[in-house]
């Protein structure tokens, strides 16, 4: 029987139907398929510890109550009684796999367009993550945020879609305030298995404070008891980064001036410039030197509900990672016209919170470039090159993206800076930076301090593929952006 006979019967059949049993043969689609409380990609067994709240009723309990939950309050609401009684280590301890090797269409929110892992998702779920570990520590009592990161490190880059495991604990906390998060990321073991040291893919730091949750201020959390020698070495740096970043703080470029090497450094690069410009003068800049002002790169975007934090009204640490990583990776792949490979995140504050609906603005700039073999930026070899020294070929070159943070109110009443994130990425071309104005001189400045302190942990790591002159080492498979 012809098909378009058999549709003319069965509509027929249809309009025969008493209305009810025509609704019994409806078959009802479902049109979303996402997971409960799974927000902009986050994994869901850490969205369900970072949203608690839907956030419509989050927004009517502020307006019914006609009261604030951002703004600051004379009243206390963290308990006086709290048991502040050292806790062990392995207390906060936390770990998750994700199962990406497992589940296609979770992979989707883990890939780029060309099968990468897409490192700024995972940056969100390692905040996240954080915070859970953080809340291990604390109690639900007080409101933890994410103050810093302090370091994030690639060591080994995947070579194959696999389960990833994320997993940490708070490492140093006395008492004070704040703590420090140990993290890392590793392909999953087997089970019953460890995890190898060449199966860790990123390892990081994060450091959280707790406030409480009216008045904002500082609460005194549990100190963190030691027991094992694996236990005193990771406190023991917790407390020398801890004591690094107060050092740090009192030799920034706005309490310390430019030594006598960076002054000479700056004054050789002036120099050059103005022969670049002489028209008497047959020296020109070269092909690879590109000035600070011409590598920028901006965004803007209104912050949504689906970002916030676990107390609603607060955009979430991790997704300021995303945003700005992935700023930062545009901005290093367009200046080199190459695909850039994440070294590093320096240690990076955040400053001031970012409010659902106001506009957050993210400003790129490449701040230094260095050679990936040697360490020398150009500026060392524009000065060798006087004395007729030539620039290295062929070896990369490392190149520091600054990204500038700030948020304003919707109606742009008030600015104010949310934070710095530098980024050091890899490039396989001999490119460079060169600044002109006495603000991109101190940019420079500030961005080689951070390379002379980072060249350490990336070379005294022997990153695979990194500092070792050698071309396609990872044989074109790494599958980490």
């Amino acid at each position: 029987m012809p098909s378009r006979t058999l549709f003319l019967i069965a509509t027929r059949i249809l309009r025969l139907q008493p209305r009810n049993c025509f609704q019994c043969l409806t078959v009802t689609r479902q049109l979303h398929l996402s997971p409960r409380r799974q927000t902009d990609g986050v994994f869901k067994e850490l969205t369900e510890m970072r949203v608690r709240t839907p956030w419509i009723e989050a927004l009517r309990k502020k307006e019914e109550e006609g009261i604030d939950p951002t703004q600051r309050s004379n009243t206390p609401a963290t308990p006086s009684d709290r048991d502040l009684a050292p806790k062990r280590m392995s207390d906060s301890y936390h770990r998750v796999v994700i199962p990406l090797a497992q589940d296609p269409w979770l992979l989707d929110n883990y890939l780029n367009a060309n099968g990468q892992i897409r490192l700024g998702t995972i940056f969100m779920d390692l905040d996240a993550l954080s915070g859970v570990i953080a809340y291990n520590h604390t109690g639900e009592s007080v409101t933890t945020v994410t103050a810093a990161v302090d370091r994030i490190t690639i060591n080994h880059p995947l070579k194959e879609i696999c389960d990833l495991e994320l997993s940490g604990q708070v490492t140093f906390a006395t008492g004070r305030s704040s703590m420090e998060i140990s993290i890392q990321v590793a392909k999953a073991p087997e089970r019953g298995a460890s995890v190898q040291k060449e199966d860790v893919l990123m390892t990081c730091a994060f450091t959280m404070v707790s406030l409480d949750p009216n008045t904002k201020k500082p609460v005194a959390i549990c100190p963190v008891k030691v027991e094992t020698d694996e236990e005193k070495r990771l406190f023991a740096a917790g407390e020398k980064n801890y004591n690094i970043k107060k050092a740090r703080a009192k030799t920034g470029l706005r309490k310390q001036t430019p030594d006598d090497e960076e002054s000479d450094l700056i004054h050789a690069m002036w120099l050059r410039q103005l022969d670049y410009h002489d028209p008497n003068n047959p020296l020109r800049k070269p092909p690879h030197t590109h000035y600070m002002s011409s590598t920028t790169l901006s965004s803007s975007q209104i912050m949504q509900p689906q970002y916030r934090n676990r107390h609603n009204f607060m955009i979430f640490g991790g997704y300021l990672l995303k945003t700005s990583f992935e700023l930062a990776f545009c901005c290093a792949a367009a200046f080199s016209h190459s695909r850039p490979t994440f070294l590093s995140l320096d240690p990076s504050t955040f400053e001031n919170p970012v409010p659902v609906g106001s506009v957050l603005y993210l400003k790129a700039t490449v701040a230094y470039t260095e050679s990936a073999v040697d360490g020398a930026s150009d500026a060392h070899q524009s000065a060798g090159a006087e004395h007729g020294e030539k620039r290295t070929e062929g070896s990369g070159t490392r190149v520091q993206i600054r990204i500038d943070s700030k948020v304003r109110d919707i109606e742009h009443g008030s600015t104010k800076p949310t934070g710095q994130f530098n980024y050091t990425f890899l490039v396989d071309r001999d490119i460079s930076v060169m600044p002109q104005t006495y603000e991109e001189f101190m940019i420079w400045v500030d961005a080689r301090r951070r390379a002379e302190r980072v060249r350490g942990s990336i070379d005294g790591g022997r990153v695979e593929g990194v500092g070792d002159g050698k071309k396609g080492k990872d044989d074109g498979r790494r599958v980490t952006e």
